[in-house]
């Protein structure tokens, strides 16, 4: 490992890479700290401790890497793109002329790419809407009822003329943040937008280190550090892990010469839908708490409603929460990878190519193979992604309240999937720049 660090700094090409990643690293983390105008200064320190609690707030807050608990520039983070580009990766399938894009190549490609920051554009503005009335208009409470401390109003008298400030800023933030993503992918090391994520989740944990060996003294740190290197090991072995189907395509004669023959697999990775179906789910258990702001506050009903979803599926302890986000896990686990892998497609490819599974006829048969190993092995995948989301969350609850959201397993999931797919990256561009590994 030290050997490849060595490399990676001694080839002058791949170092300036790195050392322009963490330049823009360096700037999203200014950029992190810098409030929106027009902000309370005071209001911003409760919110603060509030989006450390687990629900709506601590989500928000984890995947803009504390942005959103400043209430800086970057509050949305970059989650109304990664939002945009998987609402685009949905809608390939059901719209002909992007399944059409899709196909192009590098052409189409642009074509969706471009599309992607629209709708991301679209989503950042209305997501800086609602959260600039919600904290303006003294409704902060009643969205976050799960977090007893969040301010009601952040933004400073009187509201609409810093309003009209406020959206256009957070708007300009993500959009930056779109913008440094893709210099990173074009210029640095890496896919831009994933490092940006993993900056975010990974940002806070040498804090919430230091305070829960604060608030809970070094036992509870221990237990925390144990369970992370736990986590930590089970993610990577998991993510690693993948069915190979082999696969051999025939010889053909073109001329006097003879091609083909050869033999390769299709890789199958257990978990192929990554942390999709966390944010996925996430997002569909917040819609009741922002549904329930639209109920009459005078009423009994309403308030007995209110109630029922702060202390169930706001509340991450709560057997009701439990179920309901480990089944939502699954079934979303099972729906994005039917979108990203079609074994009819996939079949298609191999009959056209002369290739086939040995044991099983071209077309319908191989169609038949590769729709029940995948779904044999989502299962186990999906089951893994939500006992990942699931247990540590109960556990570092149960005996370290207060650092379940930053040591969650959605954070480390994350990380160690954009590390992993980071590190494949660096090991191909050394290998391209240095043949003597061949030679031995």
């Amino acid at each position: 490992m030290f050997a490849r660090i060595k490399s990676l700094f001694t080839v002058a090409d791949l170092r300036n890479k790195v050392l322009f990643t963490l330049f823009i690293f360096a700037i999203y983390r200014v950029g992190v700290s810098l409030r929106a105008p027009g902000v309370d200064a005071q209001a911003v320190s409760q919110l603060r401790e509030a989006s450390q609690s687990q629900g709506a707030l601590g989500f928000l807050n984890l995947f803009s890497g504390g942005a959103f608990g400043s209430f800086s520039i970057f509050a949305l983070g970059i989650m109304p793109y990664i939002t945009a580009s998987i609402i685009m990766q949905v809608l390939t399938v059901v719209i002909p002329k992007l399944e059409q894009w899709q196909q192009e190549g590098a052409t189409g490609q642009r074509k969706i790419t471009q599309w992607t920051r629209y709708v991301a554009v679209a989503i950042a503005t209305l997501q800086a809407a609602g959260l600039t009335f919600i904290f303006g208009q003294g409704n902060g409470s009643a969205f976050f009822g799960a977090a007893a401390t969040v301010p009601d109003v952040v933004l400073l008298d009187p509201f609409m003329p810093r309003a009209l400030i406020v959206i256009p800023t957070l708007v300009a933030g993500t959009t930056m943040l779109m913008w440094m993503g893709e210099l990173i992918s074009q210029r640095g090391i890496g896919n831009g937008m994933s490092l940006l994520i993993f900056a975010s989740v990974v940002s806070s944990l040498p804090a919430l280190f230091g305070r829960v060996y604060a608030e809970r003294g070094f036992g509870a740190l221990a237990f925390t550090i144990a369970a992370f290197v736990a986590l930590l090991v089970a993610i990577v072995f998991v993510e690693q892990g993948q069915r190979r189907i082999p696969v051999q395509f025939a010889k053909r004669v073109v001329g006097r010469k003879m091609y083909g023959g050869q033999s390769t697999y299709i890789p199958l990775k257990v978990n192929q839908s990554g942390v999709i179906p966390i944010i996925f789910a996430s997002s569909v258990l917040y819609l009741p708490q922002l549904l329930v702001v639209l109920l009459p506050s005078d009423q009994d009903w309403a308030k007995s409603v209110q109630s029922w979803i702060d202390e169930n599926l706001a509340n991450p302890l709560s057997p009701v929460y439990i179920v309901v986000f480990g089944l939502m896990i699954v079934g979303f686990a099972y729906f994005y990878t039917a979108i990203t892998f079609d074994p009819a497609k996939q079949a298609d490819t191999l009959r056209k190519q002369g290739g086939f599974i040995p044991g099983y006829r071209p077309g319908p048969a191989t169609e038949r193979y590769l729709a029940k190993v995948l779904s044999r092995i989502t299962l186990p995948g999906a089951l893994f992604i939500a006992a990942v989301a699931l247990v540590p969350t109960i556990l570092l609850g149960v005996f370290v309240p207060g650092s379940q959201n930053a040591f969650g397993g959605t954070t480390v999931l994350i990380a160690v999937g954009v590390a992993l797919e980071t590190m494949k990256q660096i090991d191909s561009q050394l290998m391209m720049r240095n043949y003597e590994g061949f030679l031995k």
